[in-house]
């Protein structure tokens, strides 16, 4: 793993663990090759807790198993994305005196840094502080302020942070495991940079990001991040209800959820009611449900996430108003049916967000949404680090970062 262009991910979601080691051509590019990868199951977390210690590091440890399988080579430091409830964004504001005639990037790092310590997160770790904009004197709107001249500078900021206890248990077992954790990255981050474009974060974009037990919710207009969430509720609701309304198991559930169930709105004709037999699952069982009856448990549960997505489009002004549509990912967009739903709530064009690599040397193709949290963490890796020296949690060297982004995105 000498190559400096060569980056391991590891995505800790609540039903599967994902390993993806690819290399890039140069700092910077969005164009990656996927060299490993490696998934497993994740049956030790709960709500985001860990409930088996042990059995939530042999899960782990199986994923990195098999990358290192394909890979030939043992890895020793990676970067972490994660989705969890106790994930919050609160937005900050920093402002300071110029302390020279020009703003100095040490000035943006003192800004920055009075907005990170601006708010209270008892028991929390702040995992990100991304800038929204800066004011310069009175001008609003300024993305890079280095070299300008003023008396004043403030910024905008969102502080993404994490339940310490909670992460720390993660560290825990990811170092227990023998490897190095270079960098944490919410996947509210994440997600997007594994399949959004340039163009749709300039114009207007929210990707909506359906995992197993939460949904992220991230919107950028003119490149910058302008708001990010997250909602406690996800596919797996959608399986828990199937299975306690049809009375089975959660894992025939699941298999009903994604290969039966077909969402349809209320008004829509229904579809010819036909029987299935749960045998045809689990030998086990012996009852049947109604196509009809298994679609409306479906629907009323995946109604009830975006309605929550709107509600918070709403609350920021962009419900119905974004030009580059609403992007979904995660292994809950994969429901038959859902595009049509989701268009008709969130009153926008609605599409399935894909990650594709320049060139796959594995047989798992990435080219699949549950992919784009582990992509997307490789690609935010790629633009904020050297390799695999990870970029420090310092506000100075974040910023430096986002300065040679920006110089890289702006017309």
């Amino acid at each position: 793993m000498g190559s400096e262009n060569i980056i391991t991910a590891i995505d800790i979601g609540s039903s599967k663990i994902r390993t993806v080691i690819g290399t890039f051509p140069e700092e910077w590019s969005r164009e990656f090759n996927v060299l490993w990868v490696g998934v497993t199951t994740s049956h030790a977390i709960r709500k985001w807790n860990i409930l088996d210690m042990e059995e939530f590091k042999s899960n782990l440890d199986t994923s990195l198993e098999e990358a290192e399988k394909m890979a030939g080579e043992q890895i020793s430091g990676a970067y972490l994305s994660l989705n969890s409830s106790s994930l919050e964004v609160i937005s900050s504001k920093g402002i300071i005196a110029v302390s020279g005639e020009e703003i100095t990037s040490d000035d943006v790092d003192r800004v920055l840094d009075m907005a990170r310590n601006g708010v209270d997160l008892p028991n929390r770790e702040i995992l990100k502080v991304i800038p929204e904009y800066f004011v310069v004197d009175l001008e609003e709107g300024v993305k890079n302020p280095v070299g300008m001249s003023a008396r004043k500078l403030e910024v905008v900021a969102h502080i993404f942070s994490m339940n310490r206890n909670i992460l720390g248990n993660i560290r825990k077992a990811v170092g227990d495991v023998g490897i190095e954790i270079y960098d944490v990255i919410p996947n509210l981050l994440a997600s997007p940079e594994g399949v959004l474009t340039k163009r749709q974060k300039e114009l207007g974009v929210v990707c909506i990001d359906i995992g197993a037990s939460t949904t992220g919710i991230t919107i950028y207009e003119e490149w910058v991040l302008k708001f990010s969430s997250i909602i406690p509720i996800g596919g797996d609701s959608v399986t828990n209800d199937i299975a306690l309304w049809v009375r089975t198991s959660i894992d025939v559930a699941e298999k009903l959820k994604l290969d039966y169930a077909t969402l349809r709105a209320w008004e829509e004709e229904p579809l010819l009611d036909t029987q299935i037999s749960l045998s045809e699952i689990n030998p086990g069982e012996e009852e049947s449900v109604s196509s009809e009856y298994l679609w409306k448990i479906a629907t009323a549960r995946y109604e009830e996430i975006l309605h929550f997505v709107r509600d918070e489009l709403r609350r920021v002004g962009r419900d119905g108003m974004l030009p580059e549509w609403a992007i979904l990912v995660g292994g809950g967009s994969k429901a038959n049916g859902l595009i049509d739903i989701a268009k008709e709530i969130l009153r926008l064009p609605v599409f399935i967000g894909i990650p594709v690599e320049k060139d796959s040397l594995t047989e798992t193709s990435i080219s699949d949404p549950v992919f784009a949290s582990v992509i997307g963490n490789m690609v935010f890796a790629n633009k904020y680090s050297v390799g695999n020296i990870p970029f420090s949690l310092n506000i100075k060297g974040m910023f430096e970062s986002i300065v040679k982004v920006f110089k890289k995105i702006l017309p």
